[in-house]
């Protein structure tokens, strides 16, 4: 197995000190597997789809607009980044 080495924030190092008890190099291993796994997905996705880069941006736009205004209407705050 091979070894890598991570830099993280020292207030995030100090957050997982709380918790000695998790195994970190492993929550980082299953992270990295799931990152690959849902690139992996992406790129099956992507190279199946009729869909232009542009066409999917502005469905993405278009789809943060209907869930903010659902979610608005709901009563709640507007999330950051909508």
């Amino acid at each position: 197995m091979t070894t890598m080495t991570l830099a993280v924030p020292d207030e995030l190092k100090h957050k997982m000190e709380d918790f000695p008890e998790i195994n970190w190099s492993e929550v980082a291993r299953q992270a990295f597997y799931q990152q690959i796994k849902d690139m992996e997905f992406l790129k099956k996705f992507k190279s199946k789809s009729r869909l232009t880069e542009e066409d999917a941006l502005k469905l993405g736009s278009e789809l943060n607009i209907s869930l903010s205004k659902r979610y608005l209407s709901n009563g709640r705050k507007k999330p950051k980044g909508l």
